[in-house]
Order: structure tokens, then C-alpha cells, then sequence
């Protein structure tokens, strides 16, 4: 195996920190409110979108056995709704329910108090650049 250059190398370290910060502050958040990880990061993708069933399971990395399980347990709980989509009948999307958005929305709010101690550290037009980047390398959000 190859070594990374130190520019890369350190670039996949800072990466790789970042994501055990956040990783733990993210099952903090889940367990304050008794949600797996999983159950999450479903609500935080489902904010502002309701996306096809395939399309979930492929954001989310689940097969669709999963998928449903993990969509049944939500609606039990009164977070989502399965609705036909409108352009095809045949075809299921998934939508936060209003509890689903109000407890997605008091999440993202635990994720913002979290997360700003560790951005504040960078001026605004820093911030800016790292999440256009950001973005960038993650690509598009389901639809």
C-alpha cells in the first residue's frame, strides 16, 4: 500500500477526528432522545424532502428489508408517513410527520449547540469555504 502524502495525511486525519467529535456528540444527541443513531440520521435526511423509498435506501446504505423496519419503527412512533408519491402511484415516499419535523427540527438544534464551539474556531469566510467544500465532496442530499 502506498503512503498518502503528509498533505493528504493529515487532511485524512483532521477528517477522521472530526468525525469522532461529531460521531460522539451525535449518539449524545440520540440517546437524550431515544433514538438509535440510525433513527437520527432517517429524521435529519427526511428534513424538507420526501424521497422515494430506493432513493432513502441508497442515502442511508440500508437494504430494503432494513429500510422498512427502520421506517416501520418511526411511524409507530408518530415521526413519518409512507404516501403514494404523486407522479407515480406505484411508487412510496417517505414524509416527516408533524412530530417527525418538530423532533427533527429540536434535534438539528442539539446538532447547531454541539458543532458551534468547534466552527466558531474558524472566521465567517472560513466557514463559508469549508462548507462549500464540504458539500462538494459529499454531493447531493436524496430528493
Amino acid at each position: 500500500m502506498e503512503e498518502p502524502d503528509t498533505e493528504q495525511a493529515g487532511l485524512i486525519d483532521a477528517l477522521a477526528q472530526t468525525a469522532f467529535i461529531l460521531t460522539s456528540a451525535l449518539n449524545r444527541i440520540a440517546a437524550d432522545n431515544d433514538l438509535s443513531i440510525t433513527q437520527l440520521r432517517l429524521l435529519g435526511t427526511l428534513r424538507g424532502r420526501s424521497p422515494q423509498m430506493k432513493q432513502l435506501a441508497g442515502h442511508l446504505g440500508l437494504e430494503k428489508s432494513t429500510l422498512s423496519g427502520l421506517i416501520d419503527r418511526a411511524q409507530r412512533r408518530g415521526f413519518v408517513q409512507r404516501r403514494p408519491s404523486e407522479s407515480d402511484k406505484r411508487v412510496i415516499e417517505v414524509a416527516l410527520t408533524a412530530d417527525g419535523e418538530s423532533t427533527a427540527r429540536r434535534i438539528e438544534a442539539d446538532v447547531r449547540v454541539a458543532v458551534e464551539p468547534i466552527i466558531r474556531q474558524l472566521d465567517p469566510a472560513d466557514r463559508d469555504a469549508l462548507r462549500v467544500l464540504l458539500e462538494r465532496m459529499l454531493g447531493p442530499a436524496p430528493s
